[in-house]
């Protein structure tokens, strides 16, 4: 039991609260009862019972009388976890996180930290669990925000705010560096989400879904761009708009990395158009590049091509693009060549994997063909690679296409890119996986930040919500970023590494300034590694 103060801002006047803290069972959450015994009176501190609770037959004190001077009301002590809490914070403050939001979200941008904490340290976690985790932790908002209200935080948030805090990131970005772009499906229950359409979903769930798409930075790893999208959209008709999104932003002239879902005509062509630089994946079959592939094919595993870090094989073939730009401010149509490289590659590994699921596959084919257990989606392989002839003699017999089945082996094990900026092919590899991070950060979102289903009912709150997760994001792959440069990675997971520091106490008194709790060694080394001030009892 507790006695709390709180000053009324209308009146002024300060109440004092007996306060009572117990464990609600059906709930599964700490609960608290408060009563009012009083006021507290400014000049001597002393409670005054309001009216109605003084005891009966006690005679109420005169106004004409002296004050006695009495004990001071108790002020409440808090012992908080603040080392997790605090880390996020600076990192926070260093990449400019904090006064961005400040200057968007004036009003709730302490809100929106405090969430983007809540969400990183307590994994998979629903925000209704923000209640007893605020008990708990010492944070931006440093109260507790019931899950309505988190709704209405969500739903007030607008697109132009949203627009703005993107400005103000872009401000902060690299120029000169390639951006990784990717999309992924994210699954919904919810019915009554016009974005929620049934799509090619990237993770075979049966549901309908939305798709989110992402722009991280190569050299700072870090996302600066997201858009929400219907679930039935396909990645190749994305580009055009996100041009023009990320002019409208005043991010400037770009780079991009994109796997080969993005690769259209009508795509390169725009990138073209708008002096984009581009490095796209493509496929084999595509008349450019499997003609050019064929003119070098003998040359590509050769000794003088071959990275031995990367166990691959690498050459470049400098090619033209047929760029066409429709011009309706003339009435035709422009016509002419491009230069455009073409890196092709052989992975030793991939190719043995490869050629070992192909014959695998050929085999299965062959078996279901002479047991007459035909699958539908098999159809065109079965024309394809087979010959089957039925006698009443000899029954069933089937017969390899051998020309077929050894031009599709041809080309096991190699896979090309596509670029209009002039660069060896192992430079363009490298740039090409350091798209990783943008699936690292899809496997943030969706597994550490719990939005691997939406249950959202509202168009407003599930928009709030998701810029909140992009929040949270930021400071997950900074953090990351830090770790593998430092490689702390070889000593934790970021997991371990938060919750190492996660027991890290302050203790909070009105009177007093903050405290901080016995630091270990090994606590000290994660923030002295990750290039953050130790918490003193300043902080």
């Amino acid at each position: 039991m507790a006695i709390v103060t709180q000053t009324d801002k209308r009146s002024g006047i300060t109440y004092a609260y007996e306060t009572t803290y117990y464990w609600d069972k059906e709930k599964q959450q700490s609960r608290s009862k408060r009563v009012c015994i009083g006021k507290v009176d400014p000049v001597s501190g002393e409670i005054i019972p309001t009216r109605g609770r003084a005891k009966k037959g006690e005679a109420k004190p005169s106004k004409s009388l002296p004050v006695k001077t009495g004990p001071k009301p108790f002020t409440e002590t808090k012992r908080l976890y603040f080392g997790a809490t605090y880390l996020l914070e600076k990192l926070s403050d260093q990449i400019g996180l904090t006064a961005d939001l400040k200057t968007c979200f004036p009003d709730m941008y302490k809100k929106l930290l405090s969430v983007a904490f809540y969400l990183i340290l307590e994994d998979n976690n629903p925000l209704y669990r923000f209640e007893k985790w605020n008990l708990t932790h010492k944070h931006p908002y440093g109260q507790d925000i019931a899950s309505p209200r988190s709704s209405e935080m969500f739903a007030s948030i607008s697109d132009d705010q949203v627009a703005r805090f993107l400005k103000l990131q872009a401000r902060r970005r690299v120029e000169d560096e390639y951006w990784a772009y990717d999309s992924t499906s994210i699954s919904s229950y919810s019915e009554t989400l016009n974005q929620v359409q049934w799509g090619k979903n990237k993770e075979d769930d049966k549901l309908p879904q939305i798709n989110l798409l992402l722009v991280f930075g190569e050299k700072s790893g870090l996302p600066f761009y997201y858009r929400k999208l219907a679930g039935n959209i396909p990645d190749s008709k994305t580009v055009k708009h996100l041009l023009e999104d990320l002019d409208i932003l005043g991010f400037g002239k770009t780079k991009f990395v994109m796997d080969r879902g993005f690769y259209s005509e009508d795509n390169i062509n725009g990138l073209y158009k708008e002096h984009v630089k581009f490095l796209v994946g493509v496929k084999l079959s595509l008349k450019l590049i499997k003609s050019n592939l064929d003119d070098v094919y003998d040359d590509i595993r050769m000794f003088n091509n071959f990275d031995e870090g990367l166990n691959t094989y690498g050459l470049t073939v400098s090619a033209e693009w047929n760029y066409t730009q429709d011009r309706p401010y003339i009435g035709d149509t422009l016509e002419e060549k491009r230069r455009i490289y073409i890196h092709y590659f052989y992975s030793i590994e991939r190719g043995a994997d490869e050629e070992q699921a192909f014959d695998k596959r050929i085999a299965t084919l062959c078996n279901e063909l002479l047991e007459n257990k035909e699958v539908e989606e098999h159809r065109k392989a079965y024309a394809r690679f087979f010959e089957v002839k039925d006698t009443p003699a000899r029954g069933r017999q089937v017969y390899y296409k051998e020309d077929e089945i050894k031009a599709a082996r041809r080309y096991i094990g190699y896979f090309a890119l596509i670029t209009n900026e002039k660069m060896d092919a192992f430079t363009a590899l490298h740039l090409y996986r350091m798209k990783d991070i943008v699936e690292k950060g899809f496997c943030n979102i969706k597994e550490k930040l719990n939005m691997r289903r939406l249950l959202s009912k509202s168009e407003k709150n599930l928009d709030g919500k998701i810029f909140n997760e992009f929040i949270a994001l930021i400071l997950i792959s900074c953090l990351d970023h830090k770790m593998k440069e430092t490689d702390l990675y070889k000593s934790y997971t970021m997991q371990q590494l938060l919750d190492k520091l996660d027991v890290l106490e302050c203790y909070e008194d009105e009177n007093r300034a903050l405290r901080i709790g016995e630091m270990l060694n090994k606590q000290a080394e994660i923030y002295e590694t990750l290039g953050i001030e130790l918490p003193t009892s300043s902080c």
